[in-house]
């Protein structure tokens, strides 16, 4: 990719990921704008949502909340993310994100750096709302 290409991805570009809960759009990342050192999203968590427990093998993940309050349960420890606060998920640590707000909370996040395929990108530790087993470790997503 040049320089000269400016790509620009805005929110409702991109469908949302509703598969480990919540609603998470991946904004900037290989697929849409060629980057090579991670990828960006927001997401949207209404009042009781939450992202399903899961680790990054190969990656840190960034949070920031920018609305609401975000709930991380982070290897077994809790931590309130309110809004203009960040938080550093290392490699390989369990993690899952919760709203237990009564308003909509909006984060943004970001991971780096890439795993050496999607695939081996994230490993889910629970069951997923609404399904009653684990998927594959290393399972798409």
């Amino acid at each position: 990719m040049q320089t000269t290409d400016l790509i620009k991805v805005a929110i409702d570009d991109v469908p949302p990921n509703r598969k480990r809960g919540g609603d998470l759009r991946v904004l900037l990342s290989p697929k849409t704008c060629g980057a090579t050192s991670g990828f960006m999203g927001v997401g949207t968590l209404e009042p009781g949502e939450f992202v399903s427990e899961h680790y990054h093998p190969h990656s840190e993940e960034f949070f920031h909340t920018i609305r609401g309050r975000i709930l991380l349960r982070i290897d077994g420890r809790e931590l309130i993310l309110e809004p203009g606060e960040s938080f550093m998920v290392p490699i390989g640590v369990r993690h899952r994100i919760e709203n237990p707000g009564d308003e909509q909370a909006f984060v943004a996040f970001f991971l780096s750096p890439l795993a050496p395929r999607p695939e081996l990108g994230h490993v889910d530790c629970e069951p997923l709302p609404g399904e009653g087993t684990l998927p594959e470790v290393g399972g798409a997503g």
